[in-house]
């Protein structure tokens, strides 16, 4: 019998049990440990998969601040060519959003506070901060003056990170040698050919590796302080307008190049960073879950103490007409509604330190250990919709036994003893 009358009798019994006054004031304890056990489990997940979400996002929003979304390379260097049909072929593709060729080489900066080898990245700088964002939102100066200093034959611009500043003492307008590995043999020895580059621009991307070894120059100063012959590239890179899909739209750019070229996307390349990421995050998603799980551990202590002080209640109702599958419901139905009360509290909770974390970011890092100089927060739909459905599946596996061992109540048995 599973009437919608017999369903209002089961909820009504259910609740009346929850909230009524009890004989055993310890039970009804134990029923709020259990609702706060759920809650602070709940509430403790919201948070955490909050803040590894906001890392997540913000580690992969500065390292695609800096890189692009994807390259195109060759198998055959010669095939790469400073090319304006083949830029056009590349933008034709559908999901590329922009494209930028570039030189990539490694060299040394020479300057009054010393000596340190850089990534040297040779770039466009009319295209380019269409595709990498960093160089947008310079710290100082402006990829601009890369193209005007080229423009009226001077000295060439070069563009350095914060930290690469800092350690060669380096400061807007302040000239700088590159120490490129194209020089020549002599009867001393080898001889570095060396150029000078005036500082026109400081980046901060936040990650430290970038912010300390990597420098933008332009295309023509990077292939003639290279020795490379006009138009010669490393690669194209390429911006795409979902980054997600960056995959996808690799695959589409390489086959429409064909041979000998391949495509080389952000998600492969940072693979082993992401995945790691990933998985301290489930790493944490088990160990939080575990606090729901002893939350719902007192579910069951909560039920089967509360069928034994009910042995006659359920008696009677038995031996009034209630089914052993009505019993069973009202206490798996008791076990539930604690277990979205503790879950409804657990949001809220979570919920109102995330928002707070988000606007007042009271909880700072320590600057030059993390990227960031405070707790990031990120709230998602998917990880708080996985958040819930597992608290509630919890507690309702909880309330299994003790409604099983309520229904095999035998009226007669029970009632003897009273």
């Amino acid at each position: 019998m599973n009437t919608p009358r017999a369903r209002s009798f089961e909820l009504f019994i259910a609740l009346r049990y929850l909230f009524s006054q009890r004989k055993q004031t310890f039970i009804s304890v134990v029923s709020i440990m259990s609702i706060l056990g759920v809650a602070l489990g709940v509430g403790a997940l919201v948070v955490v998969l909050g803040v590894y979400n906001g890392f997540s996002t913000d580690m992969r929003d500065k390292i695609l601040g800096a890189n692009a979304h994807a390259l195109v390379m060759s198998h055959v260097p010669a095939a790469l060519n400073q090319s304006d049909a083949m830029m056009q072929r590349i933008a034709s593709v559908d999901g590329v959003k922009g494209a930028t060729p570039f030189l990539y080489a490694e060299a040394m900066l020479s300057a009054s506070g010393g000596v340190k080898g850089v990534v040297l990245r040779g770039i466009e700088p009319h295209t380019a901060p269409a595709v990498l964002t960093m160089l947008q939102k310079l710290q100082q100066g402006s990829v601009s003056e890369l193209s005007r200093l080229d423009a009226a034959h001077e000295t060439p611009g070069i563009i350095v990170g914060y930290e690469l500043a800092r350690r060669l003492g380096l400061g807007m307008g302040d000239r700088v040698n590159l120490l490129s590995p194209s020089g020549k043999k002599s009867s001393a020895g080898f001889q570095p050919s060396i150029h000078p580059f005036e500082v026109v621009g400081i980046f901060k991307c936040g990650l430290f590796e970038y912010d300390s070894s990597l420098a933008y120059i332009s295309l023509a100063a990077a292939q003639n302080a290279l020795g490379l012959p006009a138009g010669r590239l490393t690669g194209i890179e390429l911006t795409v307008n979902d980054v997600y899909a960056a995959d996808t739209v690799a695959w589409r750019v390489e086959q429409e190049l064909g041979q000998p070229f391949y495509v080389r996307h952000w998600m492969e390349m940072n693979a082993n960073l992401f995945a790691a990421l990933k998985l301290e995050k489930v790493g944490m998603f088990i160990l939080l879950t575990i606090v729901v799980l002893i939350g719902s551990f007192s579910i069951v202590t909560s039920l089967v103490m509360l069928v034994m002080e009910k042995t006659r209640d359920i008696a009677i109702m038995m031996s009034m007409g209630a089914t052993r599958g009505m019993i069973r419901r009202i206490f798996m139905l008791q076990g539930t509604i604690i277990g979205l009360i503790g879950t409804a509290i657990g949001y809220l909770l979570g919920f109102a330190v995330a928002l707070l974390l988000q606007k007042y970011q009271f909880i700072e890092l320590p600057k030059g250990v993390y990227t960031m100089d405070h707790l990031p927060m990120l709230l998602t739909w998917s990880d708080n919709i996985i958040i819930g459905v597992s608290a509630m599946l919890l507690c309702f596996l909880a309330t299994i036994y003790p409604a099983r061992q309520a229904s095999r109540l035998e009226p007669v048995e029970a009632l003897r003893h009273e």
